[in-house]
């Protein structure tokens, strides 16, 4: 099948900051890429503020028309998401598809959503933003399923009815409420049972899955692509001193996620606001590298969760252009691709853990190996003998705060 050919369309305000607008250009250039477009020209128009009518200027409209028949072009993307009003306006003078860049994510995630859950989520972010554009879109609806931004609701043949549109919104919360109770009850089970979460996050492409897959020898979805994870998986992993936690692979933030996204993957999202622990991964070799660690801090910021204790990693090192500056601390630079560094990780997030942790020290009676088990899974060990003399074993290490047994081995009370 041929790729769509897609002419994109942005708009630089006086006011905004020129890198950003820089980035999120090049950004929509690779989410198009994803979604299975190729991105014939790219044009762009300086003002002051948006154009309430036709999102750009009337005389930059009609040099867009004309390119559009010269390139035979399939496809207009905007780089900021337009009203019902500019919708239509953009559709009936261009004489092609128009979507903005909120639909194109909302289009790749549709693509992306494996389980049940996440296809119910994708789904009920793109009625909600499908509902206020209904009149925008007319026929297109009528038309979906054949292109970029056309997958999701459009296989189903949507209908242009509010009040259905409105019955399966209220329906799809309906069952997602049931969903996001069982992975409550999941993650309450998971604390009852001691278990130390661990969550990677970061922006989409930094390798978090690759790192996810060597630690866990999954079989997660690698790809060099925007948002190849989109459903969080979580496996058991030990580090190097026998401690075992959990880990979870989250989905790849944005920046100028749609808002009806974050809303939809909140649940999923707080896979990160329930961690005991977050490895931020980043990719260090690319341009916009700090401001797609202040969009991941932003978001955290938003689920409460960036008070976490957390190790900033930052990824693909054999690609760095030059020495980079790590914004926060603790960090780990590494190539996941590499073994040598993936080892050196594993020890680097067990030192982290040790500085956030406290020491105890404790001798145990030989006929107490159940609670020696218990310690190597359950805290980060950094001394055992069998002291024969004393016949017993001389145990020192590091456990978290929260952990039962904690106020107890801080005391040498064993």
């Amino acid at each position: 099948m041929a790729k769509e050919r897609v002419l994109i369309v942005a708009v630089n305000l006086s006011n905004k900051n020129k890198d950003h607008f820089e980035s999120s250009l090049e950004e929509l250039v690779s989410l198009t890429n994803t979604a299975g477009g190729t991105v014939a020209h790219v044009m762009t128009q300086n003002r002051d503020r948006i154009h309430p009518a036709y999102y750009i200027g009337f005389g930059k409209l009609n040099e867009i028309k004309l390119q559009v028949e010269a390139m035979d072009i399939d496809l207009v993307i905007s780089n900021d998401e337009l009203s019902s009003g500019q919708l239509r306006n953009l559709i009936t003078h261009i004489g092609v598809r128009v979507i903005d860049r909120s639909q194109l994510i909302l289009d790749i995630f549709a693509s992306r959503a494996k389980t049940k859950e996440g296809k119910l989520q994708v789904e009920l972010a793109q009625l909600q933003y499908i509902l206020p554009r209904l009149h925008g879109q007319g026929r297109e609806l009528s038309r979906l399923g054949g292109g970029i931004g056309t997958r999701g609701p459009g296989e189903t043949k949507l209908e242009t009815d509010q009040r259905h549109i409105r019955r399966r919104i209220d329906d799809i919360k309906r069952r997602l409420k049931l969903v996001v109770e069982q992975r409550h009850q999941y993650r309450k089970r998971r604390k009852t049972n001691e278990s130390f979460q661990i969550a990677v996050v970061g922006y989409t492409n930094a390798g978090k899955s690759t790192i996810f897959n060597r630690l866990t020898d999954s079989g997660s979805l690698e790809e060099d692509k925007l948002f190849a994870t989109l459903d969080p998986l979580t496996r058991q992993v030990r580090l190097p001193s026998g401690f075992e936690t959990l880990i979870t692979d989250t989905v790849g933030f944005i920046q100028d996620l749609p808002t009806t996204l974050i809303a939809a993957f909140r649940s999923t999202l707080e896979e990160a606001s329930e961690a005991d622990f977050i490895i931020h991964v980043v990719d260090g070799s690319h341009p916009d590298m700090e401001q797609h660690q202040k969009t991941v801090m932003g978001l955290l910021h938003e689920l409460e969760a960036d008070g976490i204790p957390m190790l900033t990693v930052y990824n693909k090192q054999d690609k760095f252009p030059r020495d980079i500056i790590p914004m926060y601390y603790p960090y780990f630079m590494m190539s996941a691709l590499l073994p040598d560094d993936m080892k050196g990780f594993l020890n680097k997030i067990e030192d982290t853990l040790k500085d956030e942790w406290d020491t105890y020290h404790v001798k145990l009676e030989p006929e107490k190996g159940y609670l020696l088990h218990k310690l190597s899974r359950e805290t980060i060990i950094d001394k055992r003998e069998f002291n024969e003399e004393e016949n017993n074993y001389d145990v020192s290490g590091f456990i978290r705060s929260e952990h039962p047994l904690h106020h107890r081995l801080v005391k040498g009370e064993y």
